[in-house]
């Protein structure tokens, strides 16, 4: 029998994780960095002997926070990095360990879901587009702000825009309306040429793989077909976990 694993996603503002055991997921839970104890419970629940195997993005205070909050549970802790070939991944990245660690994990799930041509969308705080190969090889991605973010920038350059909730409409009529919804056509703009650019490369129509908070919102505007896949950061972080096994 293999050790359990607790999986572990830091993104910028939220932390995700999966218990595994013998192939089988048991659990999944996310939260905030201010209330972290569902993860104690679970790394409680993978038990001494276990391995911790996480990818993240977070800056080093929330990386020593998870560090000390998962101290007194006897786990093995394997800070994952991008490598310059993985898992049938090729990285054409100029500089492969540069390469954000959530980003390099989810093409690895991509690629282990399928061989086809394929785009890769995480949106979270800020949105990722990646462009992954029929080969394997990662061609290369883009960088956006997420709905926060564009949010956040209005408010700070501009002396009208307030920082309100709004909602999806066609021709928005209030302030807050028309922020929340440029933002999506924005990102979901930038999918759609991403998609062209890999349609024409790959003389196919990839595959469109989205994870992240922000998902679920940009589904609706795409012009083709694609998959949410919640957890395809953690799905990824399990491959590189048992990678030569």
């Amino acid at each position: 029998m293999t050790p359990p694993l607790l999986l572990l996603d830091a993104g910028n503002t939220r932390l995700k994780w999966a218990r595994v055991e013998d192939g089988r997921w048991h659990e999944r839970g996310a939260s905030g960095y201010d209330d972290l104890g569902e993860l104690i419970k679970t790394a409680e629940r993978t038990g001494p002997g276990g391995q911790c195997w996480i990818a993240s993005v977070a800056g080093a205070a929330r990386q020593h926070l998870i560090e000390q909050s998962l101290s007194e549970m006897a786990l093995t802790l394997h800070w994952l990095e991008s490598q310059a070939e993985q898992r049938g991944v090729t990285n054409l990245y100029s500089s492969p360990k540069q390469l954000g660690t959530d980003r390099w994990m989810a093409l690895l799930a991509a690629r282990g879901r399928s061989q086809d041509a394929c785009l890769v969308v995480s949106a979270g705080t800020a949105m990722t587009v990646d462009a992954l190969a029929a080969d394997g090889q990662f061609l290369g991605g883009i960088i956006v702000p997420g709905i926060a973010l564009t949010g956040q920038a209005l408010q700070q350059g501009t002396a009208l825009v307030a920082q309100t909730d709004g909602q999806m409409r066609t021709f928005p009529r209030n302030t807050a309306d028309a922020v929340h919804s440029g933002a999506l056509l924005a990102m979901a703009g930038a999918i759609g040429l991403m998609h062209g650019r890999l349609s024409s490369l790959a003389a196919v129509r990839p595959r469109c793989l989205l994870t992240g908070g922000d998902a679920d919102l940009l589904m609706p505007l795409l012009e083709f077909d694609a998959e949410c896949v919640p957890d395809l950061v953690l799905e990824g972080v399990l491959l590189a976990a048992t990678a030569g096994r």
